[in-house]
C-alpha cells in the first residue's frame, strides 16, 4: 500500500528555489515524496526532514545529506540548533493527512470505518484522542470545536446529540459516533458532513492550527535573505492563515501602512495568485482536489 500520493511536487520544489549547496527543511515528511525531489536537486547541500508520525519516519532513507527528526515542527527552531543551524534556505509543509492515515483504520481517522478507534492522534504518543474529546468535552467545547475548526452550521444540535448520546455509553469508535449524530448527517450530503465533522476533531486533537502560526511566525527567524517558504493547505481555515500571513505579516485584522502606503511584512508573494492542482492531477488523485499551494520569499 502505497504510503503518501504527493500533490503539486513539481509546483512546490520548484517554489522552494533550490540551489544545490543550499539547507533546506521539509517540517511533514509523510511518504517522502518532497524529500526525495528535494535530494534530487541537492549536490552539497544538507536536507532536514521531520515528521511527528513514527509510521512515517520508518520511510526515510539512508542518505548522507539527511537529517531526520521526529517530531512535531512547531519545534522547528530547537531542532535546526540541535543540529547546528541558525538559518536555512527553504523550509516546504505540506499540511495535508496522508493517505495512510486514511486507509488504516486502527488510526482512526475516516468514517469509512466502522469499528475504528476515535484516535486522530498525528503522534501515537500524544495523550489526547478523538476519543477523549468526544467523551470528556463540554457540550459548549464540542460546539465551538465544531463551529470554528469544521465550519458546521448546526454546530450546538452536533453537540447535543454527541452530549446525550454519551450518557447511555461511552462513544469510542468511528461507527458509534455515526449512529449518535444520525440526525443530524444531511441526505445527500453525508460524506461532505462526515469530513467536517472527522476535520474538526482531528484539528483539536493535534492542535494544528496552533502549530501551523507557531511555524509561520518561526519562519521569519530561521529563513535566510531570499529563502523560500513553500506551504500546501488543504482547507479554508489553514491557508487564510497563510495567506494573511504572506500579505499582512499577521494572521487576522489589516497591517500597518507607513507614511508611503507601503506595508512592513516580512515576505514577497512569490505568487500572488493561490496554486491548485490541475484536472489531470486531480483526476488521477482525488484527495488532491482542495490543495493549495503558497509561496513566500523572505525579504
Amino acid at each position: 500500500m502505497t504510503y503518501h500520493t504527493t500533490i503539486l511536487l513539481n509546483e512546490s520544489i520548484d517554489g522552494l528555489n533550490i540551489r544545490p549547496d543550499g539547507v533546506y527543511v521539509d517540517v511533514t515528511f509523510g511518504g517522502g515524496g518532497h524529500s526525495k525531489a528535494i535530494l534530487e536537486r541537492l549536490t552539497t547541500g544538507r536536507l532536514i526532514a521531520l515528521d511527528q508520525d513514527a509510521d512515517a519516519i520508518a520511510n526515510a532513507p539512508n542518505d548522507a545529506r539527511m537529517i531526520v527528526q521526529h517530531g512535531n515542527f512547531k519545534f522547528l527552531r530547537n531542532y535546526l540548533a540541535h543540529n547546528g543551524y541558525r538559518q536555512v534556505d527553504g523550509i516546504l509543509a505540506d499540511l495535508g493527512v496522508s493517505s495512510h492515515h486514511f486507509d488504516v483504520a486502527a488510526r482512526g481517522f475516516s468514517f469509512r470505518h466502522d469499528n475504528a478507534p476515535l484516535d486522530m492522534r498525528m503522534n501515537a504518543a500524544a495523550k489526547l484522542t478523538a476519543m477523549e474529546v468526544v467523551n470528556r468535552y463540554s457540550e459548549d467545547s464540542l460546539k465551538k470545536i465544531f463551529a470554528l475548526y469544521g465550519e458546521i452550521s448546526d454546530a450546538q444540535r452536533l453537540a447535543q446529540q454527541i452530549v446525550v448520546a454519551r450518557r447511555d455509553k461511552s462513544i469510542d469508535s468511528s461507527g458509534q459516533l455515526l449512529v449518535a449524530i444520525e440526525r443530524c448527517i444531511p441526505r445527500g450530503a453525508e460524506n461532505k458532513y462526515l469530513a467536517k465533522v472527522f476535520q474538526a476533531l482531528r484539528i483539536e486533537v493535534n492542535g494544528e492550527l496552533d502549530c501551523l502560526k507557531i511555524l509561520l511566525n518561526q519562519s521569519v527567524d530561521l529563513l535566510k535573505q531570499g529563502g523560500r517558504l513553500v506551504i500546501i493547505a488543504y482547507h479554508s481555515l489553514e491557508d487564510r492563515l497563510v495567506k494573511n500571513f504572506f500579505k499582512n505579516g499577521m494572521f487576522e485584522g489589516i497591517a500597518e501602512k507607513d507614511v508611503y502606503g507601503n506595508v512592513n511584512v516580512p515576505f514577497r508573494q512569490v505568487n500572488n495568485k493561490v496554486i491548485v492542482p490541475d484536472n489531470t492531477e486531480i483526476e488521477a488523485n482525488s484527495r488532491a482536489r482542495s490543495a493549495k499551494l503558497r509561496i513566500g520569499e523572505r525579504i
